[in-house]
């Protein structure tokens, strides 16, 4: 399997000695580290050394060891009858899969194609004044409106997208308008997020997205140099614009409601420090360090912008590296895909984030309305059908949910999304945090289920999840206070990984 690390699936419930019983659990040896990491169906995990290991396996693993405690606390083992241990579990097994009840809580509204920016890793922007053609109508906001509400979940979150929506701020107006008239109604608990480059913004729109609690998202990728390359605009002044924009929102609606995110192109992973430093230094407490997409004009570009997994993952173990060393030295910041990885870990719950799920977000924790009508399962879907490939278009906005939920759209998600039967996913230690990708698997494999042993999100997410592993393994506090800082004061809900 080259440089990916071997993973055995342990035998569950089997009786070991008259006094305890194995559960459901998996292993991994991590690089360099003497100890194994362990981990269970619910997401707990422990380090053990390899001789006790050995020994819980085979039934010889002493009472008086020190492992034995903790590998109980954590339900690697059940003494005499299994039967309270496996109620346990299949209680917080409940909690972590929750995010499944109710069905898509997220919900994009993609207002318009347009955009006045020529971004080179762009997946469906067009510079055009054509309203007509791309952007959303009237009545396909309201039949967008309609579907969202067949859904049954208690909470929903509108986001608009693009293009670049705000060149639609009627469309954005008309679906809050119809959306706080139906909710009257139907009393759900709803939000609204705009992902926008905020170069469009005015006092009207600012002074409607404070009346209705709007946060705003916008793509920032570095310093000027690197961000205006990255990101050109007729004015070749897009990154002083963004600013603006960003100033311009918080004095609106105060600093919570205003995130970015980075893209990272080829000529970002050279200065991972200077990106970090730059959202410190424009007053963020978060930064998305984020990868490439597969999608789109980031495809016909990737001789000049691309990069392979491991390029990635150096710069980005050099820019968390400087974030903790940050955080030590008393300047608050957290990498917003960390911290939800170590919500993951850390924590019983499931997060907001609906591309990192089993079975997968996409269809069943989230809904994307296009501006021509068609209903895609994920913004990743909608991406790929601008490239010709329409898999995963469940239909249109003028069909009804169950229509919809029952399309063959969804049954290839249905059948290759569910990560805990998915093979090379199946037998990995880190499953309980990690979650199923049908539709990368087709852009870049060819087929929704995947190779995990030449998967790119394989070898990303193992990479990240072996870092992440090494600093708990490691237990510093100061890292460990900066690590539950990020899982109990961080709100995802919102990061539902698009970008302006």
């Amino acid at each position: 399997m080259g440089e990916r690390i071997a993973f055995k699936e342990m035998a569950a419930f089997r009786p070991v000695t008259p006094g305890y019983a194995l559960m459901p659990f998996r292993f991994a040896r991590l690089p360099g580290r003497q100890e194994v990491l362990l981990t269970n169906e619910v997401g707990e995990f422990a380090f053990v050394a390899d001789a006790d290991l050995r020994a819980l396996v085979a039934g010889t693993l002493d009472r008086g060891a020190p492992a034995y405690d903790e590998l109980a606390s954590r339900h690697f083992l059940a003494e005499g009858n299994p039967g309270a241990v496996t109620r346990m579990l299949a209680a917080k097994y409940r909690t972590r899969k929750s995010a499944l009840r109710g069905g898509p809580a997220l919900h994009l509204f993609v207002t318009s194609l347009r955009c006045d920016h020529s971004c080179a890793y762009c997946q469906v922007s067009r510079q055009s004044p054509d309203k007509s053609r791309y952007d959303m109508s009237p009545a396909t906001a309201r039949a967008a409106v309609d579907r969202m509400f067949e859904v049954a979940s208690p909470a929903l979150t509108v986001e608009f997208q693009g293009g670049e929506p705000l060149l639609a701020f009627d469309r954005i107006r008309q679906v809050t308008d119809l959306v706080l008239e139906r909710n009257q109604a139907e009393k759900r608990d709803v939000s609204f997020v705009v992902t926008s480059t905020l170069h469009q913004l005015d006092a009207g729109m600012l002074a409607f997205f404070r009346q209705h609690g709007f946060k705003l998202s916008t793509s920032l990728d570095g310093p000027a140099w690197l961000h205006d390359a990255n990101r050109p605009t007729p004015g070749r002044d897009g990154h002083a614009r963004t600013l603006a924009g960003i100033a311009l929102a918080r004095e609106w609606l105060g600093d919570a409601q205003v995130a970015a995110l980075t893209t990272l192109t080829r000529r970002s992973l050279d200065h991972p420090e200077a990106i970090v430093d730059h959202y410190v230094e424009n007053s963020f407490r978060s930064v998305f360090l984020r990868p490439l997409s597969p999608y789109g004009f980031a495809v016909r570009a990737e001789r000049r912008i691309g990069y392979g997994t491991a390029d990635f993952l150096a710069f980005y173990r050099r820019a968390f590296a400087h974030i903790l060393r940050l955080n030590r030295e008393g300047t608050r910041i957290d990498e917003a895909y960390a911290a939800i990885l170590l919500t993951h870990i850390l924590s019983p719950f499931p997060t907001g984030y609906v591309d990192l799920r089993s079975p997968a977000g996409a269809g069943l924790g989230v809904l994307v309305y296009n501006y021509d009508g068609s209903v895609y399962a994920s913004d990743e879907g909608r991406m790929l059908a601008e490239m010709g490939d329409t898999t995963f278009r469940l239909g249109s906005v003028h069909q009804p949910w169950q229509e919809l939920a029952g399309s063959d759209a969804m049954a290839t998600i249905l059948g290759a999304g569910v990560a805990e039967a998915l093979p090379g996913c199946a037998d990995c230690a880190f499953l309980p945090y990690c979650g199923a990708d049908p539709v990368h698997a087709l852009a870049t494999q060819g087929d929704p289920v995947g190779h995990r042993p030449t998967s790119a999100h394989c070898a990303k997410h193992t990479g990240i999840f072996q870092m992440l592993f090494d600093y708990l393994a490691d237990g510093d506090p100061g890292t460990m206070r900066t690590f539950l800082s990020w899982v109990t004061h961080q709100d995802r809900d919102s990061l539902a990984g698009g970008a302006c």
